[in-house]
């Protein structure tokens, strides 16, 4: 097995300290930023950062759907980490400030791919839908922590 990459990242004109507080409302601020690739959201513990255990599936394409059940920590003051309890799949958000009312976001998830014929075609395309599908999301945000 290999272990398969995503990054995406974004300049969002907001103060860091807002878009990291935005990123980690798991409450109101994530279900309200989602694109249709996600679904059946729900907080089951926390809401706020480190301690939050938040349920969804994703769809990632049209045959495939990952039911993720994510714990949240926040080892450092620019970092958000979800783990997914269902997989070796992790997403970490990192908000780097650019000056006082500029950040940058950027999202990295790895996950442990397939080995094989499957593992290659995974590690050639499904990093791409995913830059994809957080791409959105991080259009999203945007609106989201906007003055």
């Amino acid at each position: 097995m290999a272990q398969v990459t995503s990054r995406t990242q974004r300049t969002i004109d907001a103060p860091a300290d807002r878009v990291r507080a935005a990123l980690a409302d798991y409450e109101s601020v994530r279900p309200a930023i989602l694109t249709d690739h996600y679904s059946d959201y729900r907080v089951e513990a926390g809401g706020h950062g480190t301690g939050s255990r938040v349920h969804w599936k994703l769809q990632a394409t049209k045959n495939r759907v990952r039911d993720q059940l994510v714990e949240v920590s926040v080892p450092a003051e620019d970092r958000i980490v979800e783990r997914d309890t269902n997989s070796s799949m992790v997403t970490t958000w990192t908000v780097t400030p650019k000056g006082d009312d500029r950040s940058v976001v950027a999202v990295e998830t790895t996950w442990d791919g397939a080995g094989g014929i499957g593992g290659f075609f995974e590690r050639t395309f499904a990093p791409k839908g995913l830059q994809r599908i957080h791409d959105g999301l991080l259009s999203n945000l945007v609106g989201a922590v906007r003055d």
